[in-house]
């Protein structure tokens, strides 16, 4: 009789247990529901807030280094060495969107220093130098055609910051159209623009008209930023004087604006190749059978890389 009762007791247990255990599942399951709703409508809300017209302004980054020493370190090429990397990127963007007309405003800067002391060397450097120097600035104003299309003007400044401040530097100004197909997509489309190079002393840059295509991309997904922005110019006179610049950013914010970020970019200019090949061969750093001109220079890809600490304003 106990035993029955025992058993009778056991079942009742694990019943009311199950039961328990459905109506958490089925609660969790409204609570997650409950959740994505409001997911949604966040989203909704954000995405009026961002087709408001006004001033849209935003800026983020990245922060790299290291440092390194060694002493006695034989398996290297020098044992008694100290080394150490700096680098820093700034994407900023200022933005007045209105229903008639847009006017969008953006700078890309990525500094860098390196440094190889070695200490059985009295004669090399111990100071930074530059390592990567980029400078991008531009405005483009649109008058809207269509809620995608638009009449625009661009002006685009390029160069460095560091080493040779405006030697060269490249100014793009052009008239043309822009398509803005998404908030965060904007592409610039000019036939008419005109390509000022400028330099210093005797040089193989010159300036020409030709045609201009810029194509930006932004946004954010949670807590990461993303940014893309391909500029290039295509010469009328010769594509010796064409070139283009592709930049890409993204940043993860963990912690108050702080995270983790990557930046990249690519460049061709084959007035910067043969600039570079002539410096060489004239110093004898290189040895060529015959002066590098336009035809036989090798207008290799340009790169830079950098990862670090993200910050986000």
């Amino acid at each position: 009789m106990k035993t029955s009762i025992f058993i009778c007791l056991l079942f009742f247990a694990f019943t009311a247990t199950g039961q328990d255990r459905e109506e958490l599942k089925k609660a969790l399951q409204s609570k997650k529901d409950s959740i994505s709703k409001l997911t949604e409508n966040i989203k909704t809300i954000q995405t009026q807030l961002d087709a408001l017209p006004g001033w849209r302004i935003g800026a983020f980054g990245t922060i790299g280094g290291n440092v390194s020493g060694f002493n006695h370190w034989y398996s290297k090429t020098a044992p008694n060495s100290s080394a150490g990397n700096i680098g820093i990127t700034v994407n900023a963007f200022a933005h007045l969107i209105n229903d008639a007309f847009f006017w969008r405003n953006s700078t890309n800067v990525n500094v860098g220093w390196v440094k190889l002391d070695d200490k059985d060397n009295p004669t090399d450097r111990e100071d930074f130098e530059t390592a990567t120097d980029v400078f991008t600035l531009s405005s483009l104003y649109g008058r809207r055609l269509s809620n995608q299309w638009a009449l625009s003007a661009l002006g685009e400044y390029r160069t460095t910051l560091l080493d040779n401040f405006n030697d060269p530097g490249y100014l793009d100004l052009g008239l043309g159209f822009t398509w803005t197909p998404t908030n965060n997509l904007v592409v610039v489309i000019h036939p008419g623009n005109y390509n000022f190079v400028f330099s210093t002393g005797a040089t193989i840059f010159e300036s020409s008209l030709g045609a201009k295509v810029m194509t930006d991309y932004s946004t954010k997904i949670g807590a990461v930023n993303l940014k893309s922005n391909l500029s290039l110019f295509q010469s009328y006179k010769t594509s010796n004087f064409s070139n283009w610049t592709w930049t890409n950013s993204a940043g993860y914010t963990f912690w108050k604006g702080i995270g983790l970020g990557f930046e990249f970019g690519l460049r061709k200019n084959k007035q910067e190749a043969l600039t570079a090949a002539l410096a060489n061969y004239l110093s004898n750093v290189i040895t060529a059978q015959t002066t590098p001109t336009f035809s036989n220079v090798a207008n290799k890809l340009q790169s830079y890389w950098l990862v670090g600490i993200n910050y986000n304003l």
